[in-house]
């Protein structure tokens, strides 16, 4: 049995990884390419995203344990946040490759200052409610990955959800250490709302919150068999990281990495082969993907339902019922009559649907793509 002592300490050799990348577009216009939904504090908590994430690693991996993956162009703002990160700690990308190349070079660059090391990839713009059990969750899928494992977390769905990719769970793993772990069946990308419903009713499904746990030899073993060229890539980039040659060898090597999420290029192939598993976690997540998302986290603003992200003497609101703010203008935003529909002012760009169309976002970030407006992006 694990001792007290040892759940409110550190892991041992455990690396945190945070990649901080993508612009969350169905949260347009208040996240941008410059100024992403992670910089952001989305739910009135009074820290960002970005913030709140590696305040709940630190415990897990220790004062010098965590290790941020961003864009050159966020370095600055991401520094400014997290002020006790270390100059080694942050990995700065020229280009986003996706989630493999970001996760694959903090693996890469870790093994060769550390060794073989575990490390765990936790997305720098989710919420999470229940710390503690979080961190339980957490040291279990260390346990299981110290086993040779690829480890993933999945969350309990509260609904149906289209939005999300889900798990499936088989047998126990008996594994010391991970007694509530499972072997990992498949993966399934975001299905139809009759899918998403059978999944559920299975009790088999957990949705995928990609997380993953993993050492950095079985991770990077992989790649090497699924993606050989990716996997080279990063060693060639991992071997000049701490050199003088890392500028020249990013310039060289970095452009040609292909771009693909790690669910695809090893969480989905290895799972076939039964080495992926799963910890079922018990806390709230939720990874704010729409102004939808946003409403159910933040608190009601008046007996109608009404939130605002803001200040609240920035709205006014008559006979509107479920309505979702957004005031970053400093002028007033008046809703009237009109019932669950977002409304987000900036100083150059406003925002009108519904809740029911929060997902649609998207879609108006290409139009405005194609429009030219990059200064808006």
């Amino acid at each position: 049995m694990t001792s007290a002592a040892a759940l409110s300490s550190p892991i041992d050799d455990f690396f945190a990884v945070v990649p901080a990348g993508g612009s969350g577009t169905r949260l347009w216009p208040l996240s941008r390419g410059g100024e992403p939904k992670f910089l952001h504090d989305l739910v009135g908590a009074g820290e960002s995203l970005l913030q709140a994430t590696e305040r709940r690693l630190r415990p897990l991996a220790g004062p010098d344990g965590v290790v941020l993956v961003t864009g050159e162009q966020h370095v600055a703002a991401c520094r400014a946040q997290l002020p006790g990160l270390s100059e080694d700690a942050v990995l700065a990308e020229p280009s986003p490759r996706e989630s493999m190349a970001a996760i694959g070079l903090a693996a890469a660059v870790l093994e060769k200052r550390h060794g073989d090391v575990v490390i765990g990839s936790f997305a720098a713009d989710h919420v999470i409610h229940g710390t503690r059990a979080f961190e339980l969750a957490v040291r279990e899928a260390v346990s299981a990955a110290r086993a040779g494992y690829v480890t993933t977390v999945g969350i309990a769905a509260s609904r149906p959800s289209t939005a999300f990719g889900y798990v499936r769970s088989g047998e126990p793993l008996g594994v010391e250490g991970a007694p509530h772990t499972l072997h990992v069946r498949g993966f399934t990308e975001k299905p139809d709302a009759a899918t998403a419903r059978t999944y559920l009713a299975s009790g088999e499904y957990r949705w995928n919150a990609g997380m993953f746990v993993a050492r950095t030899s079985v991770l990077l073993g992989h790649l090497a068999e699924q993606r050989p060229e990716l996997h080279d890539g990063l060693r060639t980039v991992a071997d000049a990281w701490d050199t003088p040659r890392r500028a020249a060898v990013l310039a060289e090597v970095w452009p040609g990495l292909e771009k693909i999420a790690i669910d695809h290029a090893v969480a989905e192939p290895v799972a076939e082969t039964g080495g992926v598993a799963v910890v079922p976690g018990t806390f709230g997540w939720d990874d704010v993907g729409d102004y939808n998302s946003l409403a159910v986290l933040l608190p009601s603003d008046d007996d109608r339902g009404a939130k605002v992200l803001g200040d609240p003497g920035d709205v006014l609101r008559i006979e509107s019922a479920g309505s979702v703010v957004v005031p970053a203008s400093g002028r007033l935003v008046t809703v009237l009559g009109l019932d669950d529909v977002v409304v987000v002012d900036t100083p150059d760009a406003l925002l009108v649907t519904t809740r029911a169309r929060a997902q649609q976002v998207k879609d108006v970030v290409a139009a405005v793509r194609e429009r030219g407006r990059e200064d808006l992006l």
